[in-house]
C-alpha cells in the first residue's frame, strides 16, 4: 500500500476498518440478544430451597393451609404465579414469583427471636414477627397452632403479606402466644 500525500493511511483501509468495527459490534449485539432471550425463554425454573427444620410441616394445619391459600398472589399491581420446586421440595412449602419469590413454610419451629419483648404486628388478625434479612424479610405468623413464614422481597409490597394473613386468619385458630 503506498502512503497517501498526508501520510494518513489508504481510504480503502479506512473503509474496511470500520465496516470490521460494525461488523464487531453488531455480531456482539447478536450475542448478547441471543444470550438474554435464550435465559428468558425457560421461565419459572423449578425453585431450589435450602430445607429448614419444620417437624410440624405434615400436620392437618399445614395441610388446611396449604390447601387454602390462594393460586396466585398480587404484589404492587403485580400478578405472582405459583412456582415449582425443585426436588426435594420441602413439605407445606409454596412459592410464588420470579425472580425474587415470595416463599411459605408452614409448620416450622418457633423463631428463636421470639421473646417477650419482640416487636409484634397484627396484619388482619394475625400477629407477626418480622425478622429482616438483607433483600428481603420473612415474617412470622406466631399465634397459631404452627408456626409460619413468609419471606418476601423488600419490593413485594405489603399485599402477599395481607393475603396470606387472610388465609391463616380462614384457615387456623387463634392460640395463645408461647416463649
Amino acid at each position: 500500500m503506498a502512503d497517501t500525500e498526508t501520510g494518513a493511511p489508504p481510504k480503502v483501509v479506512l473503509v474496511t476498518a470500520s465496516l470490521l468495527v460494525a461488523a464487531l459490534a453488531v455480531a456482539v449485539a447478536v450475542v448478547a440478544l441471543t444470550k438474554s432471550s435464550s435465559e428468558q425463554a425457560a421461565p419459572n425454573q423449578p425453585l431450589a430451597l435450602v430445607s429448614v427444620p419444620a417437624p410440624q410441616a405434615g400436620s392437618a394445619d399445614c395441610a388446611k393451609l396449604t390447601a387454602g391459600v390462594p393460586s396466585t398472589l398480587t404484589s404492587n399491581g403485580k400478578e405472582l404465579s405459583p412456582r415449582t420446586l425443585a426436588e426435594p421440595a420441602p413439605k407445606a412449602t409454596i412459592a410464588w414469583g420470579e425472580p425474587d419469590p415470595v416463599v411459605l413454610r408452614c409448620g416450622l419451629e418457633r423463631p428463636p427471636d421470639l421473646t417477650r419483648t419482640s416487636p409484634l404486628r397484627v396484619v388482619n388478625t394475625v400477629q407477626w414477627l418480622q425478622i429482616e434479612q438483607g433483600g428481603s424479610a420473612t415474617w412470622y405468623a406466631v399465634d397459631r397452632p404452627v408456626y409460619v413464614a413468609l419471606t418476601v422481597p423488600a419490593s413485594a409490597g405489603t399485599g402477599p403479606l395481607q393475603t396470606i394473613s387472610d388465609a391463616i386468619a380462614a384457615k387456623l385458630p387463634v392460640k395463645p402466644l408461647t416463649f
